[in-house]
């Protein structure tokens, strides 16, 4: 452009400066003064003879900050991508993408549900709206108050264009009532989305918002008309994972430790509003009471009694090294969350810490610890973790109690100490003798009774709090130490609130039902009900159905609109322990032939131990297959003679031709000789695949018959784990050492994270070595190979593998 006005224009009369050179100037200016701040930044730290720490501090923080939004961002770029692209594009993609549906037969494909998401997308963009302005945006805001952080509000929310995307769905169709139809939906979101807000007068912004979680669809009642379904109630089973990006101003806050705060706070939000025990109703018929919607439906409760820990890591400096830890524990059930106090200054750390957990639904759910090094500071992103673990909450319902060591994950070492019991709700008043004397014999913490449901309808003729003008009511729901508050009703004296609570009682012949109606403007009491929770005792079906009660400290014609519901807690046994005493039948060892695992393959790995003689009957067999293995509270009899009689029994069962060939192709619970095929010995290995947060649990119980060469030199065996391919150091767990031993116990539990995709593809590595070796060697004494591909994970397995020779590394 230079070189044509200098054609047209030979003259040398100055032309206006074209937009390219202004660029050009721009830029030179920025640069030099970009070389003047880094000169003047350099000097000035000289001059003042500051440490140059002042100027390496910085820079580590900024490289360390670059790096960490990089692999942030290249992960929300894969996972939008993966959100926009067709079911066909994502098969051929990348493993790791594949859809629930490929691997699980039970899940079904939804690409008919993308196809509606998409359409109704832009329709969901104006309730998403409301949504974040008027539950979101307070709820945030109040949160955020307690970090010292004020005056957050929402300006612009866009959702964008790219609608949520399912991966699967799961329809059940057992074990439910007739009224009823629930299924579950893998539910990912990687949008455009376009939110802006402001913090303390600093205008910031949210983008690539990502949600991913198991979202539970519950349709009930069933009714005879349109549209045949009274309801829906939709919730989260476990806290979804949310990952997001801050720009603008407030983009200096996008690094661990500040950004944590306010995701955490978002993450907080979502779970009051639907992550169980909070779902969020929608009714469809106007036949169907809200009653029977929103009133709470609990199916039972988990009680968990946290004992110690053991050999966690040190994480505290001392002068002379590594010193120890101030531990203290974070125990998570969907959206309700305990946190135990911190123990100074150790690493064996004893809490005793007793709390209850309300299930509304155990199939799917999750109980969650968390392990922290505790640090003085303004929350936990000070503090250093030392690990987690996770249990699948229908192992204890299936088992009626559990006590448990779990080894802690992603940490070096440690592992914690949990004893948990499942109550079913009963509604016999017999029941509750017993149950109000086991309160009394936990003299550690307060564990309850009874659960009270609570329905609050509405309110009438609230007095007003000022003169010609109406109350803005709210209402504070306690019983005992625990307190609800309801949504503020905007300028009215007849608030409806529909909405549910359930409560813990610790003795229902003493607890009262607490509700205080308050006005916000003024912070005046409208009124208040005390309700004695033994008058429930007297009511049919301890219950009270949608009765209006007069309200106290208030107008004479003032009412509540409530319904209630009491239910006593009775432990849940399991059938099979009552038997416990019965002795197993010695069985004689067959023919040196090897025979299949199929038998136990589907043992759960926590049940205990049912001793019921071997027979070749169906039902006996299959009661020994759900009580093979036996927990490290209840030890009566040798697993190995469970396992003899249930591999006996199959085998007489089989046709002759089919006797002591093997299904698998990997060789398993040879009965050759007690020591194994290749006379190594035996290792009883629990494997179990959880969907919900797709994780690998791999449970290492014990070794049996391992061959003592020489008995001056008895082994200390271990057992390590590699996951395959890949043999890294991030995929490495090891148990303990169990000293001058050859039949050691161990009953460690690891996990992995594998995506669905994967899983059938990954092989696991376990090696038993001795730490008995020259020049302080660890000597390997066998090895199996597992082959994730041949099993079934819909149900947990528990089986015996026999040792081989150790086989060289491939990868």
């Amino acid at each position: 452009m230079a070189t044509n006005n200098r054609m047209v224009a030979p003259s040398k009369t100055a032309l206006p400066p074209s937009s390219d050179d202004e660029v050009n100037v721009l830029s030179i200016i920025y640069k030099i003064v970009k070389k003047v701040a880094v000169v003047g930044a350099v000097y000035l730290v000289g001059y003042m003879q500051w440490s140059v720490a002042w100027l390496i501090g910085p820079v580590i923080l900024s490289v360390m900050r670059d790096q960490w939004r990089k692999e942030n961002e290249y992960k929300r770029n894969l996972a939008k991508a993966a959100a926009v692209s067709s079911e066909k594009d994502v098969v051929l993609a990348r493993l790791s993408d594949l859809p629930s549906w490929v691997f699980f037969p039970d899940v079904e494909r939804a690409e008919w549900l993308n196809r509606i998401l998409l359409q109704v997308w832009p329709n969901v963009n104006h309730y998403g709206r409301s949504l974040l302005k008027d539950t979101i945006e307070p709820a945030v805001a109040e949160s955020l108050s307690n970090y010292k952080l004020n005056g957050f509000k929402f300006e612009r929310m866009i959702l964008g264009t790219i609608a949520p995307r399912v991966g699967g769905v799961k329809v059940y169709d057992k074990n439910l009532a007739r009224n009823e139809i629930i299924m579950d939906v893998d539910l990912f979101y990687a949008g455009d989305c376009d939110i802006s807000f402001v913090l303390q007068r600093i205008r910031g912004g949210i983008k690539d918002l990502q949600i991913h979680g198991m979202v539970r669809v519950v349709m009930k009642p069933l009714i005879t008309k349109m549209p045949l379904v009274g309801g829906l109630q939709v919730f989260f089973l476990n806290n979804p994972s949310i990952d997001f990006n801050l720009v603008g101003v407030a983009d200096v806050l996008d690094m661990p430790g500040f950004s944590d705060i306010l995701r955490r706070c978002i993450v907080e939000q979502v779970a009051k509003l639907m992550v169980l025990p909070n779902k969020l109703p929608i009714k469809l018929s106007d036949e169907i009471p809200t009653v029977d919607l929103r009133m709470p439906e609990p199916e039972g409760v988990l009680r968990i009694h946290l004992v110690k820990a053991e050999n966690l890591m040190k994480k505290d400096v001392s002068m002379i090294g590594k010193g120890k830890s101030d531990p203290y524990a974070i125990i998570t059930v969907g959206a309700q969350q305990w946190k135990t106090k911190h123990i100074d200054n150790d690493v064996n750390p004893k809490w005793d810490y007793w709390c209850e957990a309300i299930i509304n639904s155990w199939k799917g759910q999750m109980l969650e610890c968390e392990l922290w090094d505790w640090d003085p500071g303004m929350g936990i992103q000070n503090d250093d973790f030392l690990g987690r673990c996770s249990l699948d909450i229908s192992q204890v319902v299936r088992d009626g109690r559990l006590d448990t060591w779990q080894t802690l994950q992603q940490a070096k070492h440690g592992k914690v100490h949990l004893r948990l019991s499942w109550h079913r709700l009963s509604s016999d008043l017999l029941d509750l003798s017993h149950a109000i004397t086991e309160t009394q014999l936990v003299k550690t913490g307060e564990i309850s009774s009874a659960v009270l449901n609570v329905y609050i309808d509405s309110c009438r003729n609230l007095p007003n709090a000022r003169v010609h003008s109406r109350p803005d009511p709210y209402l504070v729901v306690s019983v005992g130490k625990k307190s609800e508050n309801t949504a503020v009703q905007m300028r009215t004296d007849n608030p409806v609130y529909e909405i549910g609570y359930s409560f813990l009682v610790q003795n229902p012949e003493i607890n009262v039902l607490d509700i205080k109606v308050l006005d916000q403007k003024t912070g005046n009491q409208l009124g208040q009900l005390i309700y004695s929770i033994s008058s429930l005792l007297k009511e049919r079906d301890l219950s009270l159905l949608t009765q209006p009660l007069n309200l106290q400290k208030s107008g004479a014609q003032s009412k509540i609109i409530l319904s209630l519901q009491l239910r006593i807690l009775k432990e849940a046994v399991k059938e099979a322990d009552v038997d416990e005493e019965v002795p197993v039948t010695p069985t004689p060892e067959p023919s040196p032939a090897p025979v299949t695992p199929s038998a136990v393959d589907d043992v759960d790995n926590t049940g205990s131990t049912a001793e019921t003689p071997p027979t070749s009957s169906d039902a006996d067999l299959k009661n020994i297959d759900d009580n093979a293995t036996e927990t490290s509270s209840q030890k009566s009899i040798p697993v190995e003679e469970i396992v003899k009689a249930v591999d006996v029994a199959q085998d007489q069962q089989a046709p002759p031709s089919d006797r002591g060939s093997p299904k698998l192709v990997h060789r398993t619970s040879s009965l050759t000789t007690s020591a194994g095929e290749a006379g190594l010995g035996r290792i009883l290995l629990s494997l179990r695949y959880s969907m919900q947060n797709q994780t690998l649990y791999i449970v290492v119980h014990k070794i049996a018959n391992i061959p003592l060469k020489d008995p001056a030199n008895v082994p200390d065996p271990y057992v390590k784990l590699y996951l395959l391919p890949g043999r890294s150091k991030d995929s490495k767990r090891k148990t303990i050492v169990i000293k001058d031993s050859c039949m050691p116990e161990y009953d460690e539990q690891f996990e992995w994270v594998i995506p669905l995709a994967e899983l059938h593809s990954r092989q696991v590595e376990v090696t038993v070595a001795t730490h008995k070796g020259f020049l302080g060697g660890s000597p390997v004494i066998g090895q199996v190979i597992v082959h994730l591909n041949q099993y079934d994970f819909r149900e947990a397995k528990t089986m015996w593998f026999d040792l081989m020779p150790e086989t060289m590394p491939k990868d």
